[in-house]
């Protein structure tokens, strides 16, 4: 069988690191809005949209190139796990950025990307990875962060609209997003939290953008929505503490491992490390729960997330120029 396109071989590897740029640079304007820099949210919700818009064009372009070819090549197991990905994480990347221009008060638009997000979710969804009882890296919770960021993106316009029926499908999105985030948990190779090149770190991402969904949620309920009786708001706001908590803790043994096994390699799955480092929850916590002192600890992470952004973005440029495809390193080292 002759191998892939060029096309094909170029979107499977570069897909699911390109969509997470978005994903990671979307929160990262959250993050900002929340802690009160709104220049800097609207410079980064710039650069999320126009990634968003370059990653959506090139697509569709190469798409339009393979034409058939991809249905063949797509049965590949590596091409498809890696389309699969990149759907998933381009599914959240979309739902975050609209929860962006929500907070930049573009309502309209928000609804617009999570129309788009809710149609291109299903389908990547129910796709059965292929590999059987093999175990996986971090990319094994995409579809947690995919379900999460529409429960985010929910929560938060059923807030801004008010919509009480689009924050209870939030909610139950929320508790899929749990349950999904299980399945994915049983199935993660726990060696890559030593081994692991970036996206093991979506382990504690996932976490983190479920305690923002919980989060978004509490803060959705008012007078005038009454979305929560004193029972659920409690329920929710105990899982919402306990999933914050458990992504801090998940952040502190991915951190030691990073020091004790140090991976200093230029790679772009680096970038789910800047999407779990945001902070972006704990401030959305503190905003939910009236937790003052938890302010300035999500801040403190939240310029972590900066600078690990910035080195994110140089190692891109520099990989782009020099020509390294993602993941290169890795494969020659597998044959050797």
């Amino acid at each position: 069988m002759p191998g892939p396109s060029p096309s094909v071989a170029w979107w499977a590897q570069r897909a699911p690191a390109a969509s997470a740029a978005v994903l990671a640079t979307g929160t990262l304007s959250v993050g900002l809005d929340l802690a009160g820099y709104e220049v800097l949210s609207r410079i980064t919700l710039g650069l999320a949209s126009a990634a968003w818009l370059v990653f959506a064009a090139d697509f569709t372009l190469r798409l339009l190139r393979a034409g058939t070819r991809w249905r063949a090549y797509a049965r590949r197991p590596g091409v498809l796990e890696s389309v699969t990905t990149a759907a998933l994480t381009t599914v959240a990347a979309t739902a975050v950025l609209g929860a962006a221009f929500s907070a930049a008060g573009a309502q309209a638009l928000a609804a617009t990307l999570l129309v788009l997000a809710v149609l291109l979710w299903p389908v990547p969804l129910v796709l059965v990875p292929q590999g059987g009882e093999r175990r996986r890296p971090g990319t094994v919770f995409a579809r947690c962060t995919a379900t999460q960021g529409l429960a985010v993106l929910g929560a938060t316009l059923a807030a801004a609209e008010p919509a009480a029926w689009l924050a209870h499908a939030a909610l139950v999105l929320f508790w899929l997003g749990l349950v999904l985030y299980v399945l994915a948990l049983v199935r993660f190779d726990v060696r890559q939290v030593a081994e692991g090149t970036g996206d093991h770190w979506l382990a504690g991402g996932a976490l983190a953008l479920s305690a923002l969904a919980g989060a978004r949620l509490l803060s959705a309920d008012s007078a005038r929505l009454y979305l929560w009786n004193v029972d659920d708001r409690d329920v929710l706001r105990t899982v919402t503490v306990v999933l914050l908590v458990l992504a801090l803790v998940c952040y502190a043994i991915l951190l030691a491992a990073e020091f004790v096994r140090p991976r200093p390699r230029r790679d772009v799955r680096r970038w789910a490390t800047v999407f779990t480092w945001a902070g972006t929850a704990a401030l959305a916590v503190a905003v939910a729960l009236d937790v003052s002192w938890l302010d300035g600890f999500g801040e403190a992470l939240l310029w972590i997330a900066v600078a690990a952004w910035l080195v994110a973005t140089a190692w891109t440029a520099a990989s782009a120029r020099s020509g390294v495809r993602p993941g290169r390193r890795v494969r020659s080292r597998a044959r050797r």
